[in-house]
């Protein structure tokens, strides 16, 4: 990764905290985020391989959103960054919450399978969000 991705990068970073910090501040000292700008933040940390920086993230979104569920690929990434920061408990838990809301997600991250055909369970738990999931096993290398 250049230096002017990574400049690119961070500047989003720094403009989804604006954005939220302005959500704050509308909504009286609350976030609303209906948007979902909450769950663009990992993603960008994890491509900037700055670990510590999610770290710091995550634990901002659980002080602020303690009852947000997450997404699938949000959970993911929380598991992730968990492991990366050597936190294995807890990324333990993190990967069984993923399972939860998504049963395919581990497996094809793994490469275990395919795109799978089977009835979705619930609005996560659906086989097209597995299209999208933009990581591979070799990230954690």
């Amino acid at each position: 990764m250049t230096e002017s991705q990574k400049n690119r990068i961070k500047k989003k970073i720094a403009n989804i905290k604006k954005a939220l910090a302005a959500d704050k501040k509308h909504w009286g000292g609350f976030y609303h985020d209906g948007g979902g700008l909450r769950y663009a933040q990992p993603e960008l940390y994890i491509k900037l391989h700055d670990y510590t920086g999610a770290l710091r993230y995550f634990n901002w979104f659980d002080k602020n959103f303690p009852n947000d569920a997450g997404t699938p690929q949000f959970l993911f990434e929380y598991a992730l960054i968990l492991f990366k920061t050597n936190r294995i408990e807890k990324a333990e838990i993190k990967i069984l919450e993923t399972h939860m809301s998504n049963q395919y997600l581990i497996d094809y991250f793994l490469n275990r399978i395919s795109i799978p055909d089977i009835n979705d369970q619930s609005e996560w738990e659906i086989k097209s969000l597995v299209r999208y999931f933009d990581y591979k096993k070799k990230i954690i290398n």
